[in-house]
């Protein structure tokens, strides 16, 4: 056995033993994968061990994130700042070996993987931000930004929809510098992949505007490495698809029983002696830990190189090299000056308000880059006098996603994750739907994403039911991790934009409104506490009206001349949730039982503020089709009613 099978072998036993020690774990992958993850690790993945974090490295994204032990093993041998014990602790409590690579857990990981398709999806997005960040500071000697994005693909992430969509787009916007291996094994949890998923997977992807390749024999490194070096030449995107056997080597190879469950005391010695190991866990053999150790230092050699560069560049150009170093930094500012808060004068929908607002912060700020699911006029977040990014530009600072939302949640993930860039995403908010797999991925790696989520209510009108949200707003505040803003006016959306886009580690949703709003005599900028007293009451205090969005202004005018009535605008659920509870006695005192909510959504939620003898005016059923305000007449969200049902509550 020569030295590099002896290599590929022992980063397969080390996967199988993580996955028999912990007793539960994805040994198929590992096991059929793993000489096609060594060959890229060996010769192609260009990362310095000893600064992972280093700008300029290559991106590998496991979006098969089943197979995380096939990714802890490398990590361990390549000297990433794993351990054996590391590895011992497979998903055990606390470790940082878990169950699916978290972002931010286990150094090295570029993304949290797991639910499958999302993976090469963030992959996609870190090609663009390669390619936007290449465009802004390349010079013609100098390549500051340069380096690949690789994923690891396996069948199921193939399968899921937004793989095509991500992929769809990649292919056309030809990211060169995006090459995923596919684990091509044909066998998927319940059997056979025939039974579900039986297209020409490379047609598909060559319709897709990519270039692809088929490595017959998925254990022939030289075969493997040949594809990646042609694929590395590619104008376009690549596809490689390297043909394997899930569970390669044990007596369950070509199993669907391979896939997701240890092999088994007498199967795992079975392996160990087809790839002629010792029967012993977490095997290394003197002379493979050599191996990897040359391997660490010339891969080194290769970072230096390309360092070499950078030092170069930075010499030569040290104000753009300053300013690139700034961008990878989330620090905040104050993003607009103080009198631009006061200065909408004339009903406006908080949309429009958001549309103007954007472009102002963005002008200053070229590291802002996003766009919208094909509605960008709709939804106002086109980048006035800026191009769209194209194959063909790089420059351009609008994205289209065309009509593909899931992936643009992943793919402005991605560019998040690479760096450098910050990122917003933005469609109807009834369509937050698609997104919802995406923002809850942005919660768990702690990424400031900005959602920019238009027609908000009812008030959307004409287009009815299906285009009205009504329980997205609930589904929303239900993930952990984000903050969601509904803002009544200029004041609350400008300082919601400014709190978004300064955000480190907290994903921001804006619901925005279709209609016109008025801008609010007493409404306030400092939204940060995520809610505040509108309209104090006259003389003492007996009922509380709470209100979002669109409703405040109506709350307001419902409660005009009633005593004792007091109006708060809650911009934020999560931001007022944060506050001390002396802050929250203040806004809404316990001794105060008479409260009502008034948001034109869900009631879902709101009895946490107004308790359970409390009245939520809301709407928990769908909408109908017709004009705005009288879609809203129709559900009782009228001044006249609202008022009646303050009075009589």
């Amino acid at each position: 056995m020569n030295i590099e099978n002896k290599a590929v072998n022992t980063l397969r036993m080390l996967s199988v033993d993580q996955i028999e020690k912990a007793n539960s774990g994805h040994p198929g992958l590992p096991l059929g994968a793993a000489p096609m993850a060594y060959a890229l690790f060996k010769n192609h993945l260009v990362r310095d061990s000893k600064d992972l974090d280093w700008k300029n490295r290559d991106r590998f994204v496991l979006s098969a994130g089943h197979g995380s032990a096939l990714l802890y093993s490398l990590f361990y041998l390549f000297d990433y700042g794993l351990n054996l014990d590391d590895l011992k602790n497979f998903r055990q409590l606390d470790s940082r070996t878990p169950g699916h690579p978290e972002y931010g857990h286990t150094k090295g990981v570029e993304a949290t993987t797991g639910p499958l398709g999302q993976g090469i999806a963030m992959a996609v997005g870190m090609a663009i931000a390669e390619e936007k960040l290449a465009a802004i500071y390349n010079k013609d000697d100098l390549k500051l930004v340069d380096h690949y994005t690789y994923a690891l693909v396996g069948d199921g992430c193939l399968m899921e929809g937004i793989s095509n969509e991500a992929s769809s787009l990649a292919g056309t916007l030809k990211l060169s510098k995006l090459i995923v291996l596919y684990d091509s094994n044909k066998i998927s949890i319940e059997g056979s992949t025939d039974l579900a998923f039986s297209e020409n997977v490379c047609d598909r992807y060559k319709a897709l505007g990519w270039d692809t390749f088929v490595v017959h024999d998925g254990n022939d490194l030289d075969e493997i490495n040949a594809a990646i070096e042609e694929a590395k030449k590619s104008d376009k995107p690549v596809l490689i698809e390297v043909k394997t056997k899930i569970g390669y080597g044990s007596p369950r190879e070509d199993s669907a029983k391979a896939h997701g469950e240890p092999l088994g005391k007498e199967d795992r010695k079975l392996t160990r002696e087809f790839f002629g190991l010792p029967d012993e866990d977490f095997y290394v053999a003197e002379d493979v830990k050599a191996h990897f150790q040359k391997i660490v230092e010339e891969n080194t050699a290769r970072v230096n190189e390309k360092k070499k560069i950078e030092e170069e560049y930075a010499k030569k150009y040290p104000k753009e090299y300053e300013d690139y170093l700034g961008s990878f930094k989330l620090e905040k500012k104050e993003l607009l000056e103080d009198s631009y808060y006061d200065s909408f004068d004339k009903d406006m929908a908080t949309r429009s308000i958001s549309g103007e607002v954007l472009n102002k912060i963005a002008k200053d700020n070229i590291h802002i880059f996003g766009g919208s699911a094909d509605l960008g006029p709709s939804n106002k977040t086109m980048l006035k006098g800026e191009e769209y990014f194209t194959a063909e530009n790089r420059l351009g600072r609008n994205i289209t996603f065309g009509v593909r939302e899931n992936a643009m949640g992943a793919i402005t993930n991605g560019i998040l994750l690479h760096g450098g860039l910050r990122t917003y995403a933005s469609t109807f908010l009834v369509f937050s739907d698609y997104l919802k797999p995406t923002i809850r991925l942005a919660a768990l790696m702690n990424i400031p994403n900005v959602y920019i989520f238009t027609h908000d209510s009812i008030g959307v009108g004409e287009d009815g039911p299906t285009h009205q949200p009504i329980e997205h707003l609930a589904m929303l505040r239900s993930i952990p991790g984000i903050v969601v803003i509904r803002p009544a006016d200029g004041r609350e959306t400008a300082a919601s934009l400014n709190l978004a886009f300064n955000s480190k580690n907290t994903p921001f949703v804006l619901a925005l409104s279709r209609q016109n709003l008025p801008q609010l005599e007493n409404s306030s900028r400092n939204i940060y506490r995520g809610a505040y007293i509108i309209k104090k009451e006259e003389g003492e205090l007996e009922k509380i009206v709470i209100a979002t969005g669109s409703e405040v202004s109506l709350a307001l005018e419902a409660a005009e001349g009633l005593k004792g009535v007091r109006v708060v605008s809650m911009p934020s659920m999560e931001m007022f949730d944060a506050q001390s509870s002396d802050y929250k006695e203040e806004i809404l005192p316990s001794k105060i039982t008479k409260r009502i909510s008034l948001e034109a959504l869900s009631s879902f939620g709101w009895h946490k503020y107004i308790g359970i003898k409390g009245m939520a005016i809301s709407i928990d059923t769908f909408g109908a089709s017709g004009k705005g305000s009288e879609v809203f007449e129709r559900f009782g969200f009228t001044k006249e009613n609202i008022r009646r049902k303050i009075q009589e509550f």
